[in-house]
């Protein structure tokens, strides 16, 4: 985890978390939103990237509000780069 962004890698792709995957992200939380929806949304190969990716985020991503998202992720980068 960099200090700036998030990023979690899927086969060969690396995706960035940020405002507007985040939107996505959480409309599949909130919604019936499929995994094959999912995929397409975020240009992923298929429904196993986009399993793949949501085992790998960290619950808490999901839960912040997209306009906040920069605030509190340099918030606790910020804590975590002290705690090591």
């Amino acid at each position: 985890m960099s200090e700036d962004r998030l990023v979690i890698r899927v086969g060969d792709k690396d995706i960035e978390i940020n405002e507007e995957t985040l939107k996505i992200l959480r409309k599949y939380k909130r919604t019936e939103m499929t995994l094959e929806q999912l995929a397409a949304s975020l240009s992923l190969e298929g429904w196993e990237e986009a399993y793949e990716l949501v085992k790998k985020i960290p619950l808490w991503v999901m839960d912040i509000e997209p306009t906040m998202w920069s605030t509190i992720f340099k918030k606790h980068a910020s804590e975590a780069k002290k705690k090591s």
